[in-house]
């Protein structure tokens, strides 16, 4: 039962990263989001992002761009997938360099339509890979669909070499769809796992997250040796523990991380601390949606039970949905969207540990708030 996950055949067409069109360039684009970030060895920094309509829909693709001078400018789309038709989507996107040194673009794909917006249920998780991040030779491996669900967030890659990536199998109604019968087994924020660096996937377990609300959920691997999931919930961040390599998971209960019901970034960095990205939120606060403000960056030396610093990278509402990825030197990048529907801002942010224990900028590195894109959203196309 448990290879009913990893299909043999597409259920949809296979779409390769493509050069964009004319529609897939800023000038064109009003709503988009939901981005990521990694940088290459040499420093040049990768982004991506979904775009396409008003809202999240059947006209969402992805788009890829680049900066090869440390985010003082940036590309227009180099890629882009857009699924063909009318009523597929691409979107929920995420960005990773695996131990090969290969750059992956991982996306979902879904039938959507006007009256279906979201999700048909099934959904699923494709990637393709540049061989070399910091080639000019940009040809892309050739797209694979890799599982059912959606994996919007980087994977994890474990102490004995295993890549843990976090895939969701969403429940009725989440998303706008209907889980598939053959899927219900699956439901739950999942473990998909890869043991030879990417030739071959295996599903091996997931937690439901209480309070669920699109899971966005993502793995630390725990100095004990434990798993500790984390996913979005409606009261902020709930928890659950694996002690055998994802295949059973403990009762998902409140990791006491607050947040406002929104997607944040939790990492081990190269110095062995967690890095967490999230919204300064008020505990008191009880309301299914809170404010998306206050986007804080914080450390752990205790494997998150105690957390340091607090380096607010963006105060304002409407900034959302954190990646990050670090240099080989330690410098970190955050990357996020502020107001994606009226403004339509992708912005970034880079900055040391140092930083963070400090609350403040001391680098001239470092900046916040740098423009990676900004499309106008749909107010200004309006005018």
């Amino acid at each position: 039962m448990k290879d009913k996950l990893m299909p043999d055949n597409d259920p949809l067409l296979a779409v390769p990263v493509a050069r964009p069109q004319t529609k897939h360039m800023t000038a064109q684009r009003q709503f988009q989001g939901i981005p990521g970030i990694e940088v290459s060895p040499k420093g040049r920094i990768w982004v991506a992002w979904y775009s396409g309509g008003v809202n999240e829909g059947p006209e969402n693709f992805v788009v890829l761009a680049k900066s090869d001078d440390r985010g003082a400018s940036w590309s227009e789309p180099l890629a882009v997938i857009d699924p063909p038709g009318e009523n597929i989507r691409a979107f929920d996107e995420t960005l990773w360099i695996d131990p090969l040194g290969r750059l992956w673009l991982f996306w979902a794909q879904s039938f959507s339509s006007r009256e279906h917006v979201a999700s048909d249920g099934l959904n699923g998780v494709w990637g393709a890979y540049l061989e070399d991040p910091d080639t000019q030779d940009f040809k892309w491996s050739q797209s694979i669909r890799i599982c059912d669900g959606i994996m919007l967030n980087k994977p994890t890659v474990l102490r004995d070499g295993t890549w843990a990536m976090p895939v969701a199998i969403w429940g009725d109604g989440v998303g706008g769809g209907k889980l598939p019968e053959q899927l219900r087994e699956f439901d739950g924020a999942g473990l998909v796992a890869s043991a030879d660096n990417g030739k071959s996937f295996s599903w091996r377990g997931a937690f439901i997250p209480d309070a669920r609300i699109f899971d966005e959920h993502m793995f630390v691997e725990l100095r004990d040796g434990r798993l500790w999931g984390l996913a979005r919930t409606l009261y902020g961040i709930g928890q659950s523990f694996s002690s055998d390599g994802g295949l059973n998971w403990s009762k998902c209960e409140n990791s006491g991380l607050h947040g406002p019901n929104s997607r944040f970034f939790v990492r081990r960095l190269r110095s062995g601390r967690l890095l967490m990205v999230n919204h300064q939120s008020k505990s008191e606060e009880t309301q299914n949606w809170r404010t998306r403000e206050k986007l804080t960056a914080y450390l752990s030396d205790d494997d998150g039970n105690s957390w340091s610093g607090g380096l607010m990278l963006d105060e304002r509402q409407g900034v959302s949905y954190p990646d990050g990825a670090q240099e080989i030197d330690g410098r970190i990048w955050i990357i996020y969207d502020h107001q994606r529907y009226k403004e339509g801002d992708i912005l970034a942010a880079t900055f040391t540990e140092e930083e963070i224990l400090a609350g403040k900028l001391i680098s001239v590195d470092s900046r916040l708030k740098i423009l990676v894109n900004h499309s106008g959203g749909i107010q200004e196309r309006k005018l």
